[in-house]
This record gives structure tokens, sequence and C-alpha cells, in this order.
């Protein structure tokens, strides 16, 4: 068995897994997907979105990309964004980072990655208009995990002033931007408590 035929195999017995303990879930979740959360989160495969808040499929759209970005010029991340907001009506979009992340500890190293560097350049800007702060750090793992929630801080801003929220909250929409931050090594996720119900309230 190749290691492809054995994703074949493992999927065959996830949904006869999942048909067993609760018999109709595919017939009901291919009529309708209703979810209430929208999770834009780091592609990191240790890092899965619907597993750590333990929600079914159909029950979080979920976004991702290496570290957690929204860029104003990424129509994929917009396109999610406004999908998730002007159709599926969410209430809560969750971004999510977590420490450790590759992409940030990539944005504080100074040599050519190649065409990721274009990307991380995101990541250098944040870092730059930090830099006092993250200088005042001596342990790079901790400078690391203090640039990883300041990252979060500044995607939760950049998702409150993407034309899509902007236009939600002036029409009455009951919507709210969230930054939350997980910890591979226990699993646990923590609120970094810059949450915005609308354009009034302070946001990174």
């Amino acid at each position: 068995m190749s290691e492809l035929d054995e994703l074949f195999e493992k999927n065959r017995a996830w949904a006869a897994q999942t048909e067993a303990r609760e018999p109709g879930f595919f017939a009901k979740l291919a009529a309708q997907q209703a979810p209430q959360y929208l999770w834009i989160g780091c592609a990191d495969s240790r890092v899965p979105a619907n597993e750590i808040v333990g929600l079914l499929p159909g029950e979080l759209f979920v976004h991702r990309n290496v570290a957690n970005l929204v860029v104003h010029t990424d129509f994929n991340c917009l396109a999610v964004i406004q999908y998730a907001v002007d159709v599926l009506r969410v209430r809560h979009i969750i971004v999510c980072g977590h420490y450790g992340c590759g992409g940030v500890q990539a944005a504080l190293i100074d040599h050519d990655l190649g065409l990721i560097d274009n990307w991380l350049r995101h990541i250098r800007d944040v870092a730059a208009k930090y830099d006092d702060q993250l200088q005042a750090i001596a342990s790079e793992a901790e400078r690391v995990d203090r640039l990883c929630e300041m990252n979060v801080a500044e995607q939760v801003g950049h998702v409150c002033r993407t034309t899509m929220v902007r236009k939600a909250w002036r029409q009455g929409q009951r919507l709210t931007v969230h930054g939350w931050i997980y910890r591979i090594q226990d699993g646990l996720l923590r609120d970094l408590k810059i949450s915005a119900s609308g354009p009034q309230q302070r946001r990174p």
C-alpha cells in the first residue's frame, strides 16, 4: 500500500466511524453549512483548526496561510472574509496564531529565503513597528513568541479595516473579531483580549 492509498483507507475508516456515531451526518452536512465562526489561522500542519476547538465539519469556516496574515492585496483571504460575512453571516471572526510560528521566526532572520520573503515582509513590518519592545527581550524564543502575539493583534486590526467588516458593522450586523493564540506544547488556546464588535472599539 502506497502512502496515498493509506490516506484513502484512513478516509474510509473516518467516514464509517462518523456515520456510525451519528447516522445521517453526511447527508445533513451536504444540505447546508451554517458555521458561526470564521477561523483565520496559520497553515502549520500542527494547528488543525476544527480539532483544537472541538468542532465538527460544517461548524467552522476556515482560511489558512503562512503566519495567519490578512493582507489587503490577498484576494483569496478577502474573498473568504466576504463569503463568511455576507453569505454565511458568521458571528465571529477569529484570527489565531501560534507560539513558535516558523513564518514569524523566519521573518526575524536576515537571510534570503526566496519567494516567501515577499510574504514575510508583512511580518517584518510588524517587527519594525515594535522593534524597541522586541529588542528589550533577551531570549530569541521569547522574542519570536512575542512577535507571534503582536502579529495576531496586527491582523485583527487588518480584518476590522476590511471593507466587508466595516460594511457589516455599518449595517448593524452582529459580528465580533477576536485575536487568539495557540500553544502547540500543551494544546491550549489563549485569548489575547483584543476583540472588536464595532468600528468604535479600540483596535491594534
